[in-house]
């Protein structure tokens, strides 16, 4: 017999049926059907060219070969609990890596004094910071956290929603406009417009059908140099108001934008939700966030 042919998930069988006595009971341990137990034991047995249980009416019982592996199976199990006990007390420590995601705007216009407060509070906690727009992989550990603004969060994950976020027209302060030309009021200016690598966002949307790109002088990937290309003169745009809101150089033109609102959510994988440091952030990201909603819906500030 060579112990050393078995894998760990065909220790787990053995285990089962020896402790279960049946394979009924071992079935249910497992939650798996019972052809199945009675195939894997049987190839087993085959394989280690040994009969592991005798099979009788009223259940199996294990041979003297098989007590000897059943030991073996167990001995493994309890070395595998500590290391996993062992394991879950080191996440339970505030200390480690945390690797965050999220957009361009969030990255830089919200979450600097927030990553600041947190860095303060747990200085054992060191963090990765990742600005894209493209979505990263947190079943394949890409990132730990990802905080994203959309719809409901994809399959696979744990979503929180955290914050709203608002978007509003603004002009740059040199620029006057006719009295009471609201956001639907102006097919005769100058716009910037994010360009087709971000068609797929609500303001892109809104400005697509006002017709509004139709008087684009300038196309961006990013929301950022859009707010700095309006702030210098070249034309109107559409932002998120934290964005809009927090430079002096531009001017909100109206109210925020019907329909424009986005939820922002914090995701994970729910592999990591017993690991302490990815808890205590994502409080402390939920926490400061609704301190902002304020500022993320864009209250007051139109001009």
């Amino acid at each position: 017999m060579n112990e050393q042919s078995l894998g760990w998930d065909d220790y787990r069988f053995i285990l089962a049926v020896g402790r279960a006595g049946s394979l009924n009971g071992a079935a249910k341990r497992l939650a798996v059907s019972h052809p199945t137990v009675f195939r894997r034991i049987n190839a087993i047995e085959r394989a280690l060219g040994a009969r592991l249980f005798e099979r009788a009416r009223d259940g199996y019982t294990a041979t003297p070969t098989g007590e000897e592996v059943i030991a073996v199976a167990a001995e493994i199990e309890t070395r595998i609990a500590a290391t996993e006990r062992r394991l879950a007390g080191l996440d339970a420590r505030l200390s480690g890596r945390i690797r965050v995601t999220t957009v361009e705007p969030v990255l830089y216009g919200l979450l600097p004094p927030l990553l600041a407060k947190f860095r303060r509070e747990h200085p054992g906690i060191v963090l990765e910071l990742v600005a894209d727009n493209a979505v990263r992989d947190l079943s394949r550990r890409e990132a730990d956290v990802a905080l994203r603004p959309g719809g409901k969060p994809p399959e696979g994950l744990i979503g929180r929603k955290v914050a709203r976020l608002a978007a509003a027209v603004y002009r740059p302060r040199t620029l006057r406009l006719p009295r009471g030309a609201g956001p639907e009021a102006l097919a005769d200016c100058d716009w910037v417009v994010p360009d087709d690598s971000l068609a797929h966002i609500g303001m892109a949307q809104w400005l697509h059908r006002q017709r509004y790109d139709e008087r684009a002088v300038l196309r961006a990937n990013s929301l950022l140099a859009l707010r700095d290309a309006a702030a210098n003169g070249i034309g109107l745009a559409v932002l998120p108001c934290f964005l809009g809101d927090a430079d002096r150089r531009l001017a909100r033109v109206g109210e925020p934008l019907e329909g424009l609102a986005a939820d922002l959510w914090l995701l994970s994988h729910p592999d990591l939700r017993r690991t302490e440091r990815i808890r205590v952030f994502s409080e402390a990201m939920r926490e400061g966030l609704a301190r902002l909603q304020p500022v993320l819906d864009g209250r007051g500030g139109s001009a």
